[in-house]
């Protein structure tokens, strides 16, 4: 499957270098998420639910390291 044609974008916490890590995508059911060094593997799939779930966790600082 080819996912070139989604609108990707870099994560807003990615590096100002151009190194960025983390490229998401809007897709009919969800969010696709992908390595922005490694394009050619087949990207990260989520529900809107689940994607949903995640970016409240991060918001709430549930993975912050102590």
């Amino acid at each position: 499957m080819n996912f070139e044609h989604l609108g990707w974008r870099t994560s807003t916490h990615s590096g100002e270098n151009g190194n960025s890590c983390v490229e998401v995508a809007p897709t009919p059911t969800g969010v696709a998420v992908r390595d922005t060094k490694d394009r050619g593997r087949a990207p990260h799939l989520h529900s809107a639910d689940a994607w949903r779930t995640f970016i409240t966790a991060v918001r709430n600082g549930e993975f912050d390291r102590p």
